[in-house]
């Protein structure tokens, strides 16, 4: 019996729920599902530009699992440009590192639960809690 996965941790969810192709008439069924620690791969180690050692232990995951995991979203990414499909970002395992919710107005992350929070990329958006 194969031993339980580790949760991994994500900074915050993405800001957006996809992507779609742009160009292309195509079956809105099609799409290719990312986890969000696969997303959180690909952010940390292309976007942030640390080492996968680095990204790894942000993610408090080994760096050959980091890796396996970066991989998996690299051929994710390559089958979606390839074969025209969305991506969608859900599930996983994993666990945020904070609580973190999405403003409505901008969908960026606002990390704190107090009343009436600004979201910093939009500064009108206010969480009602």
């Amino acid at each position: 019996m194969p031993r339980r996965r580790k949760k991994r941790k994500v900074d915050a969810p993405p800001r957006m729920k996809g992507f779609k192709p742009f160009g292309m008439l195509g079956n809105d069924n099609e799409h290719v599902l990312m986890e969000y620690e696969e997303y959180e791969t690909i952010k940390l180690v292309i976007h942030d530009d640390l080492s996968q050692g680095d990204a790894s232990i942000k993610m408090e995951v080994s760096r050959p699992t980091l890796t396996r995991i970066y991989n998996s979203a690299l051929k994710k990414i390559g089958r979606a440009f390839v074969e025209g499909k969305s991506i969608i970002f859900e599930g996983g395992e994993y666990e945020f590192n904070s609580v973190a919710c999405k403003c409505d107005r901008c969908f960026g992350s606002i990390t704190h639960t107090e009343k009436g929070a600004i979201c910093k990329n939009c500064k009108l958006c206010k969480r009602d809690e």
